[in-house]
């Protein structure tokens, strides 16, 4: 029998997992300064955004998710799915006029925030469970739907007067979500698991011009599913069992990926997210909140929120609401949670038996360090020293004190980089690191903090190819 709720189980496990889901739900929302005048938060939903199959045909943006995966149900066995998406809202900003009606402008100035048009998103769920007999019979399609909505709400100002209204409207969304299960070959009792997620928007654009923008509020935005089974388990997709390493390589999964969700060595739980992801993943347990940046670091994203200016922090938390909680975790972040984000130790490792001999006035065991200096210590090894080593580049000897032209773009890893392409620098050390690489340790002509950089240690680096001489010193 099919139906639309969860069993409690299940409800249980899919929650233990969606922390993660969360993360993949929120990936890019609103990303760092967080204000709606930040260029990168002018092209946003960027992962999973399944779009109105009648627009887009020339976009890399797709109508649908296709994922394939094995697993080994029980007799009796019913799959539990859970898809999750963003519903884009859009939302106008009014301001009362004297004549007490109601106008769009740009923005709301109020003492705490400033007030402007943005995207916002609204978190959908679409839940089922078949029994997986069925599946493997028949298949299953479950169509589902939400509706065009809008909706106001006052603004007041703070002596409590009415001085406008954010209006916010919701496009109909309509989709599929289609399941299917075959048995494989040999003696295995183990299924393939298909399962699809369709945008079926019937809508299409009046202009044929129409852009991204238009298509957004009729989209299934960072689309994932959270599939379970109640008795049984799921395969490993990256590290499956030998006899299942063909069956996994045939799988075809399109805009997704499959892994397991929720406690290391459980397999109930898959999750197919339009991220790759390893299985098992896991949110850090230092991580004080979300901060909705891509691959973020906590430490850095905290100091640069607080250090934002008042008028800046007024205008995130006009923004959005996620970008006003971001704001007041970094204001008011406890000193031992900081330093808490600085670093952990994830795992340690016995080292045992006897160390080779060690040359004199060496550390036991690593030839050439020194006993009393820790070895991540550029001081700690006396065959390199960064003060006085050089570097050949072409054909010209350069060191500490050596002036280069920076030319940052064959590799183009870091767009900062960029922004430095034809400026003048002065080399400070060289750095070798240890698989051999060499990194230019320098400080760029004219910055007005080089003396600060230098007392402190902190420079910018470049790899050799990336420099070229500008004179011998």
């Amino acid at each position: 029998m099919t139906t639309s709720v969860l069993p409690d189980t299940m409800a249980a496990r899919f929650a233990a997992a969606r922390q993660v889901a969360d993360a993949v739900l929120f990936e890019g929302y609103v990303l760092y300064p967080y204000r709606a005048s930040a260029a990168k938060n002018r092209l946003r939903w960027q992962f999973g955004v399944l779009v109105p199959p009648h627009w887009g045909a020339d976009s890399e943006e797709h109508s649908f998710q296709r994922t394939e995966c094995l697993m080994e149900p029980r007799s009796g066995a019913r799959l539990s799915a859970e898809l999750r998406f963003l519903h884009a809202q859009r939302r106008t900003v009014q301001r009362l006029g004297p004549d007490g009606e109601f106008a769009d402008v740009d923005a709301l100035e109020l003492p705490d925030r400033v007030l402007v048009p943005w995207d916002e998103g609204v978190e959908e769920r679409v839940t089922c469970v078949v029994p997986v007999a069925e599946l493997a019979a028949e298949g299953g399609a479950f169509p589902f739907s939400r509706p065009a909505a809008e909706e106001t709400e006052p603004v007041h100002d703070a002596d409590g007067r009415l001085v406008g209204r954010l209006v916010r409207r919701r496009e109909r969304i309509e989709g599929l979500l289609r399941f299917a299960a075959s048995e494989l070959d040999g003696p295995y009792a183990a299924l393939r698991l298909t399962a699809t997620v369709e945008n079926t928007s019937t809508w299409t654009p009046g202009d044929p011009a129409a852009d991204r923008d238009a298509a957004l509020p009729r989209a299934l935005v960072a689309a994932h599913l959270l599939l379970g089974l109640d008795t049984g388990s799921f395969l490993s997709m990256t590290d499956p069992p030998e006899w299942a390493k063909g069956a996994v390589a045939a799988c075809h999964n399109q805009h997704t990926w499959p892994v397991l969700a929720g406690e290391p060595g459980r397999a109930e739980v898959m999750l197919s997210a339009p991220i790759i992801l390893e299985d098992h993943p896991a949110i850090a347990p230092e991580s004080p909140g979300a901060l909705y940046d891509a691959l973020e670091i906590d430490e850095i994203l905290t100091l640069r929120t607080a250090a934002l200016t008042d008028q800046e922090k007024r205008e995130a938390r006009g923004t959005d609401p996620r970008a006003a909680e971001v704001i007041d975790l970094a204001d008011t972040m406890p000193p031992e949670v900081l330093e808490r984000l600085h670093g952990a130790v994830r795992a340690l490792r016995e080292v045992t038996g006897p160390a080779p001999a060690a040359p004199e006035d060496t550390a036991p065991g690593v030839p050439g360090l020194h006993p009393e200096t820790p070895w991540w210590d550029p001081e700690s090894d006396r065959s390199v020293d960064p003060v006085r080593d050089r570097v050949t580049i072409d054909g010209r000897s350069v060191g500490a004190g050596s002036r280069v032209l920076l030319r940052p773009g064959k590799r183009r890893t870091d767009a900062q980089d960029l922004f430095l392409h034809g400026r003048s620098a002065q080399i400070e050390a060289v750095l070798h690191d240890v698989d051999g690489g060499v990194h230019l340790a320098v400080t760029v002509d004219g910055d007005p903090g080089a003396d600060i950089r230098r007392e402190q240690g902190r420079f910018l680096y470049f790899q050799p190819d990336e420099v070229a001489p500008l004179e011998d010193v």
